[in-house]
């Protein structure tokens, strides 16, 4: 049975496809159109599917989507509707001074509504000319069946149906969905179960956005930004905002309607300097974030009975939030969907339709067939590929008989490399397929990426370790399994080590860590071992293959052309190296 999974509804558009229970295939459309998150959450862009995404799905599974069995797009219109339409019509305004208060948060919410109704007749007849050939022989009513998963059923169900666990309390945290803000469940004997929800207009998510927005960053995109800016800060805001955030006994909570400017000041404007108050202000966002998510978690331990947890939603890519909640322990282990923001509710949605729809007894959910172990479900391109286009563009190169040796070799005089091998990464974290590597050795190489890359100085750079060397360098190594393989948690670095890698400690003395296996990734795996045979020290920059404003890169001519535009060294592209 094959089903395709599809995010559209509002950003991070993305497709997923699993077939008999298991992920074949999953990739961001922002990465085929070049569009930051492939395009930006307003009711306009509602209809615009990821139809390059669908299309590669389709194409690595060697399927057309007439021979689809289940599409499942990870949105509800109907939840989102409720009572609000009658008829079956809606009405929009020509003059927004002349819209009149209703039942809707927007005079555009019909639009969004409508476009979202409408995804199936969109699906069959909108693909784009180029790509029509996976697209034809399908009409909005099949052969495929379409279903519409809750939005915070999709997040929910990339985590418990996605995790290395048999049962798990779940909790989601986002912006919003279609009511719910914030969801809890249970996952067990084989079973979902909710326990409930936070619904519009408390969210955490969009507090966190707001905040965003104040200091003059993009919304529903630069929150990774104000997480780094608040270990530069001291919480002197923290109580304001724990004023504002109000947690119940039941693990609901509601935040009070609030004005920025009047509790914090004048906003900022981007490209302005940063100051002192700002960083205050992202600590302060920060703590009363962690606080409350710890309280959460509280008294989801107690409701659900389980021991472990499984996370999912943009605010689950909060790595600092995410060490809190490990390190506090009311769970033994807690997992975080490595695409926990909106692309990942196309796996999630896929997977629960999949399970659904694969029971052969009413009522039963099928059994699972798959765990997430790794990122590297989205296209992959071979060296006889790579190959014919460097030498169509002439460009000179040489092949690596070792590429993990000679790799290190170049690392170790400090030169800093484009790192482009096999299957690219779902989901937001370049986690050795599509990156950037660089010695740590030397304080001066996060500034010399930033510069790089046309980051703001104040972002940190982030280490990647072999899994059995984790406890030598940072703390606490033992922790979830004593593996960190997407990079979604922070962990301290041993103050007898941190001089020997200053060019990853951050401001507080973190690292944003991943570990790595050679099962998962063998030429990044020993690409580190190589190099910590040469330098005594088994770990390396690791940032994502790209420049500010763009996505990472899919292709190998992306990879050429980031390559060409940069301040890179080297590329490592294959088992092929070209230099400068």
């Amino acid at each position: 049975m094959i089903t395709l999974g599809i995010n559209a509804a509002f950003h991070d558009s993305a497709a997923a496809l699993v077939r008999d229970g298991a992920l074949v295939a999953a990739s961001e459309e922002e990465r085929f159109t070049r569009i930051k998150h492939g395009k930006r959450p307003v009711p306009f862009s509602a209809c615009e599917l990821p139809f390059n995404a669908i299309d590669d799905c389709l194409r690595q599974a060697g399927v057309t989507l007439a021979e689809v069995d289940h599409v499942a797009y990870s949105y509800d219109p109907q939840r989102f509707i409720g009572e609000r339409l009658s008829g079956g019509g809606a009405t929009l305004p020509m003059n927004l001074d002349a819209a009149q208060d209703g039942a809707w948060e927007s005079p555009w919410d019909p639009l969004f509504a409508c476009y979202l109704v409408n995804a199936p007749r969109q699906l069959a007849d909108g693909a784009p000319h180029h790509l029509r050939a996976r697209f034809k022989g399908v009409r909005h009513d099949g052969p495929f069946r379409f279903h519409y998963v809750d939005h915070h059923l999709s997040h929910q169900a990339s985590a418990f149906l996605a995790a290395p666990f048999e049962r798990c309390a779940v909790m989601t945290l986002d912006g919003r969905g279609e009511e719910a803000t914030t969801a809890y469940g249970r996952w067990h004997d084989g079973r979902y179960e909710a326990l409930g929800q936070v619904d519009m207009p408390h969210s955490l998510g969009m507090l966190y956005e707001k905040i965003t927005s104040h200091l003059g960053f993009l919304h529903s995109s630069d929150e990774y930004k104000v997480m780094a800016l608040a270990a530069l800060g001291r919480p002197t805001e923290l109580d304001l905002f724990l004023e504002l955030i109000t947690v119940t006994p039941d693990g609901r909570y509601t935040i009070s309607e609030f004005d920025p400017v009047e509790l914090f000041g004048p906003a900022r404007e981007r490209g302005t300097p940063l100051g002192q108050s700002h960083f205050d202000l992202t600590a302060s966002l920060q703590q009363a974030l962690e606080r409350t998510v710890l309280q959460l978690a509280g008294v989801l331990r107690e409701t659900s009975g389980e021991r472990q947890l499984a996370m999912a939603g943009g605010v689950a890519l909060n790595c600092v939030m995410n060490a809190r909640l490990r390190d506090a322990r009311i769970f033994d282990e807690v997992w975080v969907q490595p695409a926990a923001g909106d692309a990942g509710t196309a796996l999630g949605a896929a997977l629960w339709i999949d399970q659904q729809e694969r029971s052969l007894v009413p009522g039963v959910p099928a059994a699972r067939a798959w765990t997430m172990q790794h990122t590297y479900w989205g296209p992959g391109f071979d060296d006889d590929t790579i190959e014919a286009l460097l030498k169509w563009a002439k460009i000179r190169y040489r092949t690596l008989d070792d590429v993990a040796a000679e790799t290190a070799q170049i690392l170790e005089q400090d030169r800093i490399i484009g790192w482009f091998q096999g299957r690219m990464e779902f989901g937001p974290r370049a986690l050795g397929a599509r990156s950037i590597l660089a010695s740590p050795l030397h304080p001066e190489m996060q500034a010399r990426l930033n510069e790089l890359k046309d980051r703001e100085d104040f972002r940190p750079v982030a280490p990647v370790i072999p899994r059995e060397d984790l406890a030598d360098w940072f703390t606490p190594a033992e922790a979830n399994r004593g593996e960190a393989p997407f990079m979604l948690f922070i962990y301290d670095v041993k103050p007898e080590q941190a001089l020997r890698i200053p060019a990853v400690c951050h401001a507080d003395h973190t690292a944003r860590v991943q570990t790595v296996e050679r099962e998962t990734n063998p030429r990044y795996y020993d690409t580190l071992k190589a190099f910590q045979a040469r330098t005594g020290v088994p770990i390396l920059v690791n940032t994502s293959f790209n420049v500010r404003g763009e996505p990472v890169v899919r292709t190998p001519k992306d990879a050429l052309d980031a390559f060409f535009s940069t301040p890179l060294d080297a590329l490592v592209i294959g088992r092929f190296l070209v230099e400068k």
